[in-house]
């Protein structure tokens, strides 16, 4: 393959290479020990090296270098594992490049177009590979060459697809093309000499809407912070819209939440996401939530078959979906007829005979001696070939599960799971109390309290119950018991009756699929209930503090052993799943678990609804249940319009409806009532929860609208959820829920909605939301909601820094902006080198700290925003001041630190600006062991060097030294009272530098001449300070300095060249003669202060008004918004060109 061309100075080291083909420009070279049939030894060796090393490192057997005449440098501009792979290489090289390199008369120009042209093939070879995996590879390679032609971005910015649309202005429509790539949304319309372009990051898009108006009856709109854009006339609006919406949720959850929510990992790597992949990731989505699978399942066939369903005595057509452990059929409509065989359950998978009525039929066999039929099934044999390889592969992996469990048993203790004891020496109550938490429950709490509910031992309810369990009975004989029973319509009438008692948590179970993660995780529970029992974290601690407010009212709650039972479940999840931890809500969810089944159970159940069927709401941020409320709210604009007409904000409603969400309505519905809604859950979904709100709400509809405030419709819709009834407590409990509770008579009678009507209402007139729509919908408004959230961390993380700052709200908002969009530029072509702490946004860290950049990145923001660049001598510059303000040394600087160094050169006075000076130049930002990427050479100075000043003035001099040393006391004193701790003193090689940075940033100004005639009279009155230091010290410490030597000589003048800081070398060597003649042998050293160096400074106007002149800070940032974006791609365009 051919590669980025790499230098190597010897082609043959250590004789590892042997030459097979040569000519005048290029070299086929063989790794020594491959292919060598003699067996050498310096061949074994080699090829004994190359075998213990690793894949990364190990060395391809074939390569071809560049060589020029008569140099000493070659590139590596191909490798290969095969010689057929190599000489195809060769013989190209041959045929397209020899024949034109003669006529090259310089070695730059030859090796630059050869090198140009290996890259040239390798954006070739990737632009092909792209194209293959479309469906039109010509046209996609087209696409992408206008692609990378018109905006400019690296080649890393993969595109996923274009179209041909129009984009809007106002009125004026523009035709163009729009390409959506992993990052960006971009168009590009040339029309009558006129161009336009746009590049918008899916990062800042906040809104992703389907929109008709006057001008077209169907466009998409792209809602930025900034503003809106409107593109219509696609061919396929649907198509387009989805894609879309995918990207910049993908984008959005990769960037802004990366570790929070959930992304399957093929989206994580940006380079692979294609528009198939895009399909194949969106099919997926829908599979998992219609059939509620575990989330890390993958789609492997889908396949348009018939099932026998023996109850409708027919085959019902409909879609197979095989997965890695299950095989899902669906009917065409949407619920009509629901099938789930888990392959575990699965016996064999037989082909049978295809005959005009039963076309490619298979039969499959499960553990429960029933068996499946599937007809009309397109390509039949692969299908059976896929699905026979995962069951061998899974039954030999159960297999081998249940022989290490049974040698496990054999040789453990079979005491109860776990002996831990809070405490040594225990009273009798809390020996018991001990016990009870470390016993883990086989049977169903209600189990041993159901002679505490009144309601449930009347002959009413005890036949209804059995009325319940009949029906149920019956269903089982005609549509089959188990994970893999038929689901109709008819199955859906019983749950909205209500599950009975008996059979709840069966059907739980079954419903949920839990019971196949209890089969295939034997002694799973105990072991995480005795590695996380004693084990304390802040899950824990908030565990403790909500045991007791879980469903307080009820009998098992009341007492150790439920309050035990909960305590095991909710510490072992948060054991096992340390990312989700323990979030509120998730108590009262497992109480009502613990209810109804066994301990182990439960905590699988909990498993299946916090990981599968309420995906991200149990997180730190509860990303998931907002996502659904934003959901919510578009179906009250749609389902009930006249509502939303009376009540535009939605918000206090989806405030009000958010616990209706988490906790399932157990939180604020009778709790009869409540575990009736959570039996339309765990056979629903989601949907069930949307469809009963929405039925709340049109059932309170009229009192909504009248009512005046948020108050009041909070009121109106909790004394209604207050009074939901179940069918066995309307004629025992007529207006109390909790057990025991007498009636007020004197308040008036309320009427009572039964919760069978109210779900069955919902059923009638919502019931057409499918699962398909609540995806899209969710889709759509994550965005939002992490978009919601980013501003929330904006505005928190500004509200941090503007007490500290003194620049305008309105230029922080823009320097936040600036910052955070660097981070992503990193994040969207960076070359995987960056730190861990850069490729994810921790949202665990203060908001001024969620958001983080490194030297590289720094650097760039520096030449934007510094007002004050140095040239050649910018990025020395900006590498001290990251090491400056980096004081964590993570290398990696905060909006905190950056905002507090923009606000030093924006809006500070002179002291503090020459005071940052200063600091740049002294450890820790200036290091010995620095490496000057300036060209600016450092001269070598000695501080005894003769200062050459014009004739006549020597006793002026003197004169002046008096004052500058009567004004460096004064300044002392006054350095006494400031607080801030005194700097360390300058040396002779920090004060070389200082120097050269402040020729740098005069080097472009309009009156540069007077700016560095005035650094240079400066340099010189310092130079002068520290040699009447330097001599006082020497004098006053006993060291004698040489006599005879007279420190000033005539000169005519002083400019920049004359000065001896900015002298050359070559002026320097001419000099040595005479500089040594002043030189003491037993001299140290002379240092300078920081008030000296201010004091000098302060002496020249020319560069206090350099200093201290405003520079327009908005203007700064309105330039550098413009040119961050395509300068930072650029330059990321050149690094990944020369890499």
């Amino acid at each position: 393959m051919w590669l980025n061309p790499e230098e190597v100075l010897l082609k043959n080291a250590l004789k590892l290479w042997v030459t097979e083909k040569s000519n005048k420009f290029f070299l086929l070279q063989r790794r020594r020990g491959h292919g060598d049939s003699a067996g050498k030894i310096s061949g074994l060796l080699v090829g004994a090296l190359d075998t213990v090393l690793d894949s990364n490192a190990r060395v391809s057997p074939f390569r071809i270098l560049h060589q020029v005449p008569g140099s000493q440098v070659s590139w590596v501009i191909a490798s290969g594992a095969a010689v057929e792979e190599v000489n195809k290489h060769w013989d190209w090289l041959l045929r397209n490049l020899l024949p034109s390199l003669s006529v090259f008369d310089s070695k730059d120009d030859l090796s630059g177009f050869v090198t140009g042209k290996v890259k040239g093939l390798i954006a070739e070879e990737v632009r092909g590979r792209q194209a293959a995996q479309e469906d039109d590879p010509e046209k996609f390679r087209e696409a992408l060459l206008r692609f990378e032609l018109h905006f400019g971005l690296p080649s890393s910015e993969k595109l996923v697809t274009h179209h041909s649309c129009c984009c809007w202005k106002g009125r004026v429509p523009r035709q163009g093309w729009l390409y959506l790539s992993i990052n960006h949304l971009a168009f590009y319309s040339f029309l009558l000499g006129k161009e336009v372009k746009l590049v918008v990051p899916w990062a800042e898009v906040t809104r992703l809407e389907r929109v008709s108006t006057g001008l077209m009856a169907d466009m998409v709109r792209v809602s930025t912070r900034q503003r809106q854009r409107h593109f219509s006339m696609f061919l396929n609006l649907e198509e387009v819209f989805g894609v879309m919406g995918q990207l910049a949720d993908i984008a959005l959850r990769r960037l802004l939440d990366s570790g929070g929510l959930e992304l399957d990992q093929v989206l994580q790597k940006p380079a692979r996401i294609t528009k198939r992949v895009l399909e194949q990731q969106a099919l997926r989505e829908y599979v998992l939530a219609l059939f509620r699978l575990p989330r890390g399942e993958r789609l492997h066939e889908v396949a348009l078959c018939s099932v026998w369903t023996p109850h409708a005595r027919c085959h019902t057509a409909g879609t197979l979906y095989t997965t890695d452990n299950y095989l899902c059929f669906s009917s065409r409509e949407e619920g009509h007829c629901i099938l789930i065989i888990p392959l575990s359950e699965v016996l064999s998978i037989e082909k049978a005979e295809s005959t005009s009525l039963l076309p490619n039929p298979v039969i499959l066999s499960v553990r429960s001696k029933k068996a499946f039929q599937l007809i009309e099934l397109q390509d039949r044999d692969e299908l059976v070939d896929g699905l026979s390889v995962r069951l061998r592969a899974l039954q030999w992996k159960l297999s081998m599960f249940r022989q290490s469990s049974r040698g496990k048993r054999s040789l453990s203790n079979p005491a109860p799971y776990y002996t831990f004891y809070y405490d040594t020496v225990c009273s009798d109550k809390e020996e018991i109390e001990q016990a009870l938490r470390n016993t883990v429950n086989t049977e169903a709490l209600m189990t041993a309290f159901q002679h505490s509910q009144p309601a449930s031992n009347t002959p009413n309810s005890k036949s209804l119950e059995q009325g319940k369990e009949r029906l149920w009975e019956e269903h089982f004989l005609e549509y089959g018991r188990g994970v893999h029973m038929f689901r109709t319509e008819k199955i859906q009438k019983l749950v909205a009756m209500g599950i009975p008692e008996s059979l709840r948590g069966e059907l739980w179970m079954t419903f949920s699929d839990a019971c196949s993660d209890v089969v295939s995780h034997q002694d799973y529970y105990a072991g995480l209930v005795k590695d996380s029992m004693g084990y304390s974290s802040l899950a824990t601690e908030e565990i403790e503090r909500d045991l007791h407010r879980s469903l307080p009212d009820h009998p098992a709650f009341q007492n150790a052993t439920g309050i035990a039972a909960l305590r095991r479940v909710l510490t072992a999840y948060a054991h096992r799943n340390p990312k989700i931890g323990y979030c509120q809500s998730m108590n009262i969810l497992a109480s009502v678990l613990l209810l109804y089944i066994k301990e182990e159970d439960a905590f699988w159940l909990l498993v299946a609804v916090c990981e599968r069927m309420l995906p991200d709401y149990f997180n730190r941020r509860v990303i998931g249940a907002q996502v659904d409320q934003s959901v919510f709210e578009e179906l009250i604009r749609e389902r009930l319009p006249e509502l939303a007409e009376h009540i535009p904000d939605l918000s206090p409603l989806s405030s009000i409806s958010l616990s209706w969400f988490l906790t399932l309505f157990v939180s604020v519905l009778p709790f009869r009532s409540a575990v009736c809604v959570v039996d339309c859950f765990f056979y629903h979904g989601i949907k069930a929860i949307f469809q009963l709100g929405l039925a709340v709400l049109e059932a309170n509809a009229m009192q909504l609208c009248a009512s005046p405030d948020d108050g009041s419709a909070l009121m109106i819709l909790t004394g209604f959820l207050d009074n939901i009834r179940n069918d066995e407590e309307v004629s025992t409990q007529p207006s109390s829920s909790l057990p025991g509770e007498v009636p007020d008579a004197s308040s008036p009678a309320i009427g009572h909605t039964q919760i069978t009507d109210l779900i069955n209402d919902s059923y009638e007139k919502f019931g057409d939301l499918t699962v398909r729509q609540v995806e899209r919908l969710r889709c759509g408004h994550r965005i939002q909601v992490l978009q919601a959230h980013e501003d929330t961390t904006k505005e928190n993380a500004l509200r941090v820094v503007t007490p500290d700052v003194s620049i305008t709200p309105e230029n922080l908002s823009c320097v936040y902006d600036l910052f955070k969009t660097e981070h992503f530029i990193n994040l969207y072509w960076g070359d995987g080198s960056t730190s861990q702490a850069l490729q994810h946004h921790d949202l665990g860290r203060p908001y001024v700290e969620q958001y983080r950049v490194d030297r590289a990145q720094f650097k760039s923001l520096y030449r934007l925003l510094a007002p004050w660049l140095c040239g050649l001598h910018t990025d020395t510059v900006a590498h001290r001041t990251f090491t400056l303000l980096d004081q964590d040394r993570d290398n990696l600087i905060t909006f905190r630190e950056f905002a507090g160094w923009l606000d030093t050169l924006y809006s500070e006075d002179l002291n503090v600006k020459i005071r940052l000076l200063y600091r740049l130049h002294i450890p820790p930002a200036l290091t010995e062991s620095e490496e000057e990427p300036s060209p600016m050479k450092s001269p070598l100075i000695s501080t005894n060097r003769p200062l050459y000043l014009p004739n006549g003035k020597v006793k002026e001099m003197e004169d002046y030294q008096e004052q500058l040393k009567q004004m460096l006391k004064d300044l002392a004193k006054e350095k006494e009272k400031d607080v801030e701790k005194p700097l360390p003193l300058m040396n002779q090689r920090e004060f070389i530098q200082f120097c050269k940075t402040l020729y740098s940033m005069f080097h472009e100004e309009p009156g540069d001449s007077k700016l560095f005639q005035a650094i240079a009279t400066v340099t010189s009155l310092v130079l002068q300070i520290g040699e009447v230091g330097h001599r006082s010290s020497c004098s006053g410490s006993g060291v004698g300095c040489e006599d005879g030597a007279e420190p000033i000589v005539e000169g005519e003048g002083l400019s920049q060249q004359d000065h001896p800081v900015f002298s050359t070398k070559e002026e320097e060597e001419e000099e040595e003669g005479t500089k040594m003649s002043y030189l003491s042998p037993t001299e140290s050293e002379w240092t300078m202060s920081y008030a000296q160096i201010l004091a000098s400074l302060l002496t020249e106007q020319v560069l206090v008004n350099f200093f201290e002149k405003p520079v327009d800070l908005s203007a700064k940032l309105a330039e550098a918004k413009v040119k961050q974006y395509h300068e930072r791609a650029g330059l990321l365009v050149l690094q990944q060109g020369t890499s």
